[in-house]
């Protein structure tokens, strides 16, 4: 057969397959997300999420080394206060959890990277991501309070923070506010491309997050939408934002790809919590080999322009990675 275009040519060796190959999954790119909670001496697994963990302060260098052992350095934190008010005073408290966290965790470990999810949703009585006018969530003077929690996390000893509350204008609040501390250098990684997603009910059995009454689909995007998507990340790009992320991931990855071509920022892809449930679930069947999907699942990611990728599966992809087991 007179064929001379064999796009098998490059398919037949293994070495030849890394050398052609278009993306890759990179341990430095990862993040892992961690829960920290008040109180001494606790390790309490999340029940829809086998595998992961809330810790107390005193419990977390067992994480944390398991973590860097694995090879990966950088962490997204999530604080689980003891008690939440109407106005989410935690999250913006000198001590709150995050607060004391990051400060232990810089002194014992300076070479870890810190990233801090600023929200109210963790804090608030009422589980919604902001303060409240009647039933709805008050965007401008909410703005005060998330910056007003960023600050504080830069104080405390962030390395980067990372608003996930979708307010308009979060990203300009908080910037100016870093800047006019003299905290020009901490970059931000904004949740621009945020949709109302049913794969966050695992997180919020971890975060204790849930609202208490209605949902988030006044701030969070609808699912349907693609072209809102492009317009929140533009408009966190105009308002000084370092880093864009899209969440979740994995049916997202077409908004992955869009942001990509439109800006010339880093983007990140947040695989989140139901993704993570799913595949424990079908890998506790049998019906799934565990380590390949995840493996495949990041490498989608990527492949559709993800720089950097926050999972749950961080240290199993790092581990994967080093050993050379997946990826063939």
């Amino acid at each position: 057969m007179n064929n001379p275009i064999r796009p098998r040519r490059l398919r037949g060796n293994p070495t030849l397959r890394k050398m052609v190959r278009e993306s890759a999954v990179n341990t430095d790119s990862l993040i892992y997300p961690l829960f920290v909670m008040d109180g001494n001496g606790k390790r309490e697994e999340i029940g829809s999420m086998p595998g992961q963990y809330r810790y107390s302060i005193d419990k977390v260098d067992e994480a944390l080394e398991q973590l860097m052992e694995s090879g990966v350095m950088s962490l997204l934190l999530f604080g689980i206060p003891a008690e939440k008010d109407d106005k989410g005073s935690g999250a913006y408290a000198e001590n709150g959890i995050v607060q004391r966290a990051l400060r232990h965790i810089k002194e014992r470990y300076p070479e870890l990277y810190l990233i801090t999810d600023v929200c109210m949703c963790e804090y608030t009585s009422h589980g919604h991501c902001g303060m409240l006018c009647g039933h709805d969530v008050d965007n401008d003077l909410t703005l005060e309070l998330l910056a007003k929690t960023a600050l504080s996390h830069a104080q405390a000893g962030a390395d980067m923070v990372a608003p996930s509350d979708m307010m308009d204008g979060r990203i300009r609040a908080i910037r100016e506010t870093l800047d006019n501390n003299h905290f020009e250098t901490i970059p931000i990684m904004s949740y621009a491309v945020k949709y109302a997603s049913s794969f966050y009910g695992p997180f919020r059995e971890a975060a204790d997050s849930a609202p208490a009454f209605g949902d988030r689909k006044s701030y969070q995007m609808d699912f349907h939408n693609r072209r809102e998507g492009l317009k929140e990340a533009l408009l966190d790009v105009q308002e000084g934002a370092d880093i864009i992320m899209v969440k979740p991931a994995m049916s997202y990855l077409d908004l992955v790809r869009e942001v990509r071509e439109k800006i010339d920022l880093p983007v990140a892809a947040y695989s989140v919590s139901g993704e993570y449930a799913m595949v424990k679930a079908a890998a506790a069947k049998g019906w799934i080999d565990e380590d390949r999907i995840i493996y495949e699942m990041a490498a989608s990611a990527y492949r559709a322009g993800a720089d950097i990728y926050i999972t749950y599966y961080a240290k199993e992809l790092a581990q994967l990675i080093k050993e050379g087991r997946v990826g063939q």
